[in-house]
């Protein structure tokens, strides 16, 4: 009887084992047919109802066989919630997705230079995102040292997130987001803070910060950071205004239509570097590393002017009359030709 019970046990597992060959062999390259990019996998889904939403679609022909794999791997048909990039698979590798949540991969770009207003407006609408997000509510996810802060500098987002490439899975939340981007912000301005030169005319990490995003404003060559850095930090010494055109453009907000007009530089707006005296009292973007660096470590010049060239580079004065001289050659020449 134990022999024949034996005999039998072992005839079913050569059978599963035969059978398990012949699967794979007949359906292992068999494709999925997917006509769309991403595939969602709510939670309670089961492998049964996911096989029979493709059959439905057209990615496969039949379910049978696969639940017959199932029956015969059954862990490896055990799906995991989630968003899934499936195009290009054959079925029992988008089935070994499904079963190791091995979830697409979304990214999401804060550019330097962007402002607050045009991550949030961004972020609205990158993919898969659960955006729970208001303005009114950024100090709960952006973290300030509140003795950068002062009367003056209340707690204001903009230039508190680091620029880069932030991957997420479905249905993240935007805070949680925008919470890592402030905290890698954080910790570039307190490493850049604390290797800063020892005599510039700015007192906080977070006024390092201001400038940085003037800087960042100014100009995208990064080799020309350094230098456009060592034209405020002279103004500032010299209690000369900072006279930057970026300032004047946030300050305008949406009124500003893309040209600055001299009525421009004459309204006082708290960010009108031709009417207020030192920084004004926020960033006005998101700065790159490269900027906080030379915000932190400007060039050692005589500069107190610069003016653009034209091609992306700046020519840089030591004199007003220099400046003007700059001026003529490149500005009011190119507009009179």
């Amino acid at each position: 009887m134990i022999k024949k019970l034996i005999l039998l046990l072992l005839s079913g597992m050569l059978i599963s084992v035969l059978a398990a060959a012949y699967f794979i062999s007949e359906y292992n390259e068999a494709p999925l047919r997917s006509d769309t990019r991403y595939f969602e996998v709510k939670r309670g889904d089961s492998f049964v109802a996911i096989c029979q939403r493709w059959q439905r679609q057209g990615w496969i022909e039949s379910c049978l066989p696969y639940q017959v794999y199932g029956k015969i791997f059954p862990e490896r048909v055990k799906v995991k919630a989630g968003v899934y990039e499936l195009q290009g698979l054959g079925v029992l590798e988008a089935l070994s997705k499904l079963s190791t949540g091995v979830q697409a991969d979304f990214m999401f770009t804060i550019i330097e230079g962007q402002t607050f207003k045009q991550v949030l407006a961004n972020l609205k609408e990158a993919p898969f995102i659960h955006f729970d997000l208001s303005e009114t509510d950024m100090a709960k996810y952006i973290q300030v040292d509140t003795e950068e802060l002062s009367e003056e500098r209340a707690f204001h987002p903009e230039g508190w997130l680091y620029p880069e490439t932030y991957h997420y899975h479905a249905h993240s939340k935007a805070s949680a987001l925008i919470k890592r981007a402030s905290e890698r912000m954080q910790l570039q301005l307190t490493l850049a803070w604390q290797q800063r030169l020892g005599d510039l005319p700015i007192n906080s990490a977070y006024e390092a910060l201001i400038l940085a995003s003037i800087i960042e404003k100014e100009t995208g060559k990064a080799e020309e950071r350094p230098v456009i850095a060592s034209v405020f930090v002279n103004r500032l010494n010299r209690k000369m205004r900072l006279q930057t055109d970026p300032t004047v453009i946030y300050g305008l907000g949406e009124r500003f239509d893309g040209d600055i007009k001299r009525r421009d530089l004459r309204e006082y707006t708290p960010y009108n570097t031709y009417r207020i005296n030192g920084l004004p009292p926020t960033p006005i973007a998101m700065p790159s590393l490269d900027a906080i660096k030379a915000a932190t470590q400007p060039a050692r010049t005589d500069y107190l002017y610069f003016v653009s060239k034209g091609d992306g580079s700046h020519y840089f004065s030591k004199s007003l009359r220099e400046h003007n001289q700059a001026v003529q050659r490149y500005i009011l020449n190119k507009q009179s030709g």
